[in-house]
């Protein structure tokens, strides 16, 4: 039992590294926390600090909300995970906003991510019974506009990881849920460029999401970081006329965490989550070039005709020291008055990366257009 049950914990910490080979990797706790969850975003190369705004925004960057156009609106999306390993492993992901008025925004989101189902067998093999190990992590945000071309935001997020799923484990340290509170900090400008034919937008963004307290399985006795992580971006949309807009983007990501290879276990365990995140930033073994590899960074571009019809592309990189995640992504996308469709795909360019052909679908309504039709 004990021995599947660390498989089990395997997966979960190898899911966002691609199961690949690295050296001195940044290993945390609640990987699906880093988990792009929308297809729009995934279909630009998992792109989304400085993009135009959009009811996903609370993942990448809830500065983005008061910007929205709309009052309100509602969006669900659903990845199957991991599908060249295994078939049950699911992201499920509800993300909404509500804006106050032309300064405020309210926003909420929701993410549930299932391991499905795992058969617990004793040491001879012969079946006990079987676990659902799940994460969830829900949050609120409040953001607020500081002047017609600059805003901020600050997300509260609880996270529970049950990867036992209350199954008692004999033979070893008793397993236990373990739950979190973090806290994101976000930014966002936006700035028309005057062109000679037309007026075109540049948009900067950063969010450092995850700030927040350590998670433990074991009723404290030891504990792991959270993955922290600092978001920085920028897009520059350009309309070509009154029916063909393009739009090309750019992000790059740090994970705020230090590295473990770097320290002992009982140093790394006692490491607050404050000092973790001042460290993470010079404590790479192979010094200030392996601190380069931790940068992971991605480009996108959105086509869009008559904002109704969306065709996307991008790519992401990270070290294959760090990860070796690197791939290319589609996606396309269609808008009516009430709702928005958007699917994206990813191609793996890494040997034997289960990544490959990772599907995502986002169905999003614009909430007030729907309650207006309804009257």
């Amino acid at each position: 039992m004990k021995n599947s049950f660390l498989v089990l914990c395997a997966l979960v910490l190898c899911a966002t590294s691609a199961l690949a080979q690295v050296n001195n990797p940044i290993v945390t706790a609640v990987p699906s926390l880093s988990i792009a969850p929308d297809a729009r975003a995934g279909g630009m190369g998992d792109i989304g600090a400085a993009t135009t705004p959009d009811v996903n925004s609370q993942f990448w960057n809830p500065a983005k909300y008061v910007f929205m156009e709309s009052d309100a609106g509602v969006s669900i999306s659903y990845t199957p995970w991991l599908r060249k390993l295994v078939s049950d492993i699911d992201l499920a992901y509800l993300s909404g906003y509500w804006k106050l008025d032309k300064q405020q925004a309210f926003s909420a989101s929701l993410r549930y991510f299932s391991l499905g189902s795992i058969d617990i067998v004793d040491i001879q093999g012969t079946f006990m019974q079987s676990a659902h190990p799940n994460e969830l992590a829900v949050d609120l945000g409040y953001s607020r506009l500081l002047s017609d071309k600059f805003s901020v935001a600050v997300a509260l997020r609880y996270i529970r990881s049950d990867l036992n799923n209350g199954i008692n484990l004999t033979g070893g340290t008793e397993m236990v849920p373990g739950s979190a509170v973090a806290g994101d900090v976000a930014a966002f400008f936006k700035t028309p460029i005057a062109l000679p034919s037309v007026d075109a937008t540049l948009n900067l963004g950063l969010n450092i999401s995850n700030i927040g307290s350590k998670i433990s399985y074991d009723k404290k006795a030891s504990s792991n970081f959270i993955p922290t992580n600092m978001r920085l971006g920028g897009s520059f949309e350009y309309p070509v006329d009154n029916f063909n807009k393009i739009s090309v983007s750019a992000d790059l990501n740090k994970l705020l965490v230090p590295t473990q290879n770097s320290m002992s276990n009982k140093e790394y365990s006692d490491l607050s989550p404050l000092t973790g995140i001042f460290k993470s930033f010079g404590d790479a073994p192979g010094g200030f070039k392996e601190e380069l590899r931790e940068v992971m960074w991605s480009l996108g571009a959105e086509y869009a005709y008559n904002n109704q019809f969306f065709v996307r592309g991008g790519y992401f990189n990270e070290s294959q020291y760090k990860g070796n995640r690197k791939y290319f992504t589609a996606g396309a996308g269609f808008k009516l008055n009430i709702f928005q469709l958007d699917a994206a795909y990813v191609m793996s360019t890494a040997q034997s990366n289960p990544l490959d052909q990772t599907l995502r679908f986002s169905l999003s309504f614009d909430w007030l257009a729907l309650k207006n039709m309804l009257k």
